[in-house]
């Protein structure tokens, strides 16, 4: 590649990205440290807001900065040996913060980044894959980096964009559409099923040369069919048109890794009997569930339990260290169980407590409580507010928007 293309492509990325709308103020922005000798990697989704987030953090800084989006066909043709021509470039530009949007498309970033936080460099990096999060970055790092998850807009961000308060009505609206930017703006389904299928395309099947990009596709719809719902590989063999358990395994983690959604296991003191019980699905917001299920009624009881899981998964949960279960026993279940080694909170989810489903709500939570050796437990539900005691149990009943907006 020459300097003067490298060049021209860098200018016109920098003057697009500085066009573009700063959006909302994102509460991932707080999180990103003014530091020179870490990496800072934000990772999740497409179209979650990760290039808007860079902007946000450019104009807090208020310095010059280089700016170059991997994710570009002018640059699928990058090598290493272009790194060395990346430098002129940077050099140029005189500038000491670098971004670096969609990285894992280029070859070797990681030893070039070292080179650069070596040199003195602030380097802030995006990417829509969750291997950036693992371990193994650490290891190819050196441990120079410090990692954030960003998804779509929580509930809480929604209003920020929406410029209204929290309570139903909002909620409502929310619990329609979910939280990816782009779609809100638009006001568009078509965003999002477009996103899905450039997903299980782009980022898997080419990636991962799956040969057989239809029974991901299949199988992929069944789950977002199924969402909140438990699931076993050893099932889904005839859903998706497979002969071999190991392929959904692999389909499995192709989705997680794609941010498409998350697989949540059951808590058990034993690691085996945890990875042996089946695992519930959740997708990373409810836009994905609507525009790719099959569901001809809403289970919005499904729904209101997968946006609980989200907002959970930003508070607690990372890609690489969970700290989300569900509670199981033989007669009864617990939607959520959260830090369960250290500070357990026990959440259950109902969309309406009735006559029919208050006694399995509850017993539920209670033996959870139980076994976690807690006292107050929580029940999120739709728009119902209440409290429930017995003997030394408390337990707040209360809508899910208000805990989280």
């Amino acid at each position: 590649m020459l300097q003067a293309e490298l060049k021209k492509i860098y200018l016109t990325q920098l003057e697009k990205l500085r066009k573009t709308d700063d959006g909302i103020y994102r509460d991932a922005l707080a999180d990103i440290p003014d530091i020179t000798t870490h990496a800072f990697v934000v990772c999740g989704v497409r179209r979650c807001g990760k290039s808007t987030l860079l902007q946000q953090f450019v104009k807090k800084l208020n310095k010059p900065f280089f700016y170059l989006n991997f994710d570009d066909l002018r640059l699928l043709e990058f090598s290493v040996s272009d790194y060395a021509i990346l430098d002129a470039v940077i050099e140029e530009s005189k500038s000491r913060l670098i971004f670096f949007d969609e990285i894992q498309a280029a070859a070797h970033w990681e030893l070039y980044v070292r080179q650069k936080l070596d040199q003195g460099f602030q380097v802030v990096l995006t990417g829509s894959n969750a291997s950036l999060l693992s371990r193994e970055l650490g290891t190819k790092l050196t441990g120079r980096h410090i990692a954030k998850e960003l998804f779509p807009f929580s509930y809480s961000e929604y209003l920020r964009f929406a410029d209204t308060q929290k309570g139903i009505q909002s909620f409502e609206s929310y619990f329609q559409t979910g939280g990816f930017p782009e779609y809100l703006k638009l006001n568009n389904a078509e965003v999002v099923m477009q996103l899905q299928k450039d997903i299980l395309y782009r980022d898997i099947a080419v990636r991962y040369n799956v040969s057989d990009d239809k029974s991901l596709q299949r199988l992929y719809v069944y789950l977002a069919s199924n969402a909140a719902s438990l699931i076993s590989p050893s099932k889904l063999k005839t859903v998706a048109g497979v002969k071999s358990h190991t392929t959904i395994l692999d389909y499995f983690s192709y989705f997680e890794n794609a941010y498409l959604l998350s697989l949540v296991p059951k808590f058990a003191w034993s690691q085996k009997a945890q990875s042996l019980a089946p695992k519930k699905v959740y997708f990373t917001d409810i836009g994905l569930i609507r525009t790719a299920g099959l569901t001809f009624s809403e289970n919005a009881g499904h729904i209101l339990e997968n946006f609980v899981f989200n907002e959970l998964r930003r508070k607690y949960g990372t890609f690489d260290d969970k700290q989300i279960y569900y509670y199981s026993d033989d007669t009864c279940e617990c939607d959520f169980v959260v830090n369960p080694l250290f500070a357990p909170q026990c959440i259950q989810v109902c969309l309406d407590l009735n006559l029919d489903n208050t006694e399995r709500e509850l017993n539920g939570l209670l033996a959870a409580m139980d076994f976690f050796k807690v006292q107050e437990g929580l029940i999120l539900t739709r728009n119902a507010y209440d409290l429930f005691v017995k003997e030394d149990k408390k337990i707040t009943i209360m809508p899910a928007w208000d805990c989280f907006g």
